[in-house]
């Protein structure tokens, strides 16, 4: 999957906002929550290579970065509790959908207390 199918994926979904929060610096994307604006997915550059940034349960982190060569510890994020996944690598796109999904549901205050 390319950034531009991932960014038109996150705009699809119910509930989902996605612009550039940072001043001149237009390769930087993020995917948040309408209602409380909360991240759940920053699609951004990595030395030049094209990945985003994903919550993901801790267990999950450390299973997905065994699994692909292109899942890893955050960049910039915490290391725990977020994944990097970069685009055009090992990871199928179904997982990366999957593990969108995962992320939008952990940073979901109301779903996360229900």
């Amino acid at each position: 999957m390319t950034r531009e199918e991932y960014l038109e994926h996150c705009r699809s979904m119910g509930g989902v906002t996605v612009d550039q929060p940072f001043d001149e610096d237009f390769n930087t994307w993020v995917a948040r929550h309408t209602d409380s604006r909360k991240w759940f997915a920053l699609i951004f550059d990595v030395h030049g290579r094209p990945a985003v940034n994903l919550k993901c349960d801790p267990m999950e982190a450390d299973f997905l970065r065994s699994v692909y060569e292109g899942v890893t510890e955050a960049y910039h994020m915490n290391k725990v509790h977020w994944n990097t996944v970069y685009f055009e690598a090992d990871v199928p796109d179904e997982e990366l959908i999957r593990m969108t999904e995962s992320s939008f549901t952990l940073t979901d205050k109301k779903k996360r207390k229900k």
